[in-house]
């Protein structure tokens, strides 16, 4: 397999507002070059875009491509689980939903400390194996999101689980919190392969300061920013996919040029990642990938993402873009909850894979466009 797999968490819309109203037109046209390019494995989730991505998938590559030209992979929502018996449906409705009689890949989704132990009490290690013994997983594995420590114990107790998720990029391999490069360390030791997710941090290694900026272009002009991020993930050993989850067209164009025939980063252009991400580590005020985990549960329908993207924004740009951010959190908030509306329940907290402080960051974007 080429190295490069469709992200399917953030899909185009036709109504940024509505995470179902698939712009189906241009993800078949995107399906469609992905796969003429010679490019197979397709990332999805039970939850993502408000749980109608499996049925996307369907719709975009199931229904139109024979079962043996692409890989599917998915995951079991550790999060939800409450008892036994939610493993055994979630998995009947994930195969009805991707319209499939197998998963070529199949995760337990976001390992933390408190879902590893939600999968030990409620037996779903056990069920997965047997799963994958009646043949309906070919590769088991899961996504991680928690220290490295807990990647060795759980990798240790259960050296079954084939592969391994994990977030990396250049701005978080030495992030205390991320732990992208002890985590793949970690991975290695245990001989397991790794699948990398989030690469581009939701977009923010897309959209850098302008002096990082430079940096990149100054040594490959022709080269897209983004680039830079997906092929850093790519030039380690023992990746063998990098998701990307590519919103339009445009991304996947770029996405696919430069990984048809990838060329791992030098020595010296991985050490101007490291510089650049000392540039953006400078400027960035909330590491937020715009994953919407926090997002289903606010009682106060806050947008979470959205706003720390504004916050974001405003703070690598200058007094002209604090003044449009200010707009666009006054038409967010015609919809939303404020930020000054939260209740701080923390349900958010509970769900974010990057460990953010959410509600002192929602105090942080009141003062700031309120």
């Amino acid at each position: 397999m080429k190295k490069l797999g469709f992200g399917c968490m953030r899909l185009p819309l036709l109504d940024g507002n509505d995470h179902k109203s698939f712009d189906k037109e241009q993800i078949f046209k995107m399906v469609d070059t992905y796969m003429s390019k010679g490019f197979t494995y397709f990332d999805t989730a039970y939850m993502y875009h408000a749980g109608a991505s499996e049925n996307m998938v369907k719709e975009a590559v199931v229904d139109r491509y024979p079962r043996d030209s692409f890989q599917l992979a998915t995951k079991l929502p550790t999060m939800m689980l409450k008892e036994t018996e939610d493993s055994p449906r979630i998995f009947a409705e994930q195969l009805q939903k991707c319209g499939v009689q197998f998963f070529d890949y199949y995760l337990l989704h976001c390992l933390t400390k408190d879902n590893y132990e939600i999968c030990n009490r409620l037996g779903v290690f056990e069920f997965v194996n047997e799963k994958k013994g009646e043949g309906a997983i070919k590769k088991l594995g899961f996504s991680y999101h928690d220290n490295a420590e807990l990647l060795d114990e759980i990798l240790t107790a259960h050296p079954e689980m084939e592969f391994v998720q994990l977030q990396i990029n250049y701005l978080d391999w030495e992030n205390d919190w991320v732990q992208s490069r002890k985590c793949y360390e970690v991975a290695v030791k245990h001989g397991k392969d790794v699948i990398v997710m989030e690469p581009v941090k939701g977009g923010a290694l897309a959209d850098v300061p302008k002096r990082a900026e430079v940096l990149l272009k100054e040594r490959e002009p022709q080269m897209s920013v983004a680039s830079w991020a997906i092929r850093f993930a790519a030039s380690l050993d023992k990746v063998f996919m990098v998701l990307s989850g590519m919103s339009n067209i445009d991304q996947l164009n770029d996405n696919t040029c430069y990984m048809e025939d990838f060329k791992p980063l030098t020595k010296e252009e991985t050490d101007l990642c490291f510089k650049v991400a000392d540039i953006i580590n400078a400027t960035i005020s909330v590491p937020c990938t715009a994953c919407r985990y926090c997002v289903d549960d606010c009682p106060m329908t806050i947008a979470i993402p959205e706003y720390f993207a504004l916050l974001n924004a405003q703070q690598r740009g200058d007094d002209d873009t604090a003044i449009q951010k200010k707009k666009e959190y006054d038409e967010l908030i015609t919809n939303h909850g404020a930020a000054s509306s939260c209740i701080g329940c923390k349900q958010c907290e509970e769900h974010c894979p990057q460990h953010i402080d959410i509600t002192k960051f929602l105090g942080i974007v009141a003062e700031k466009f309120e």
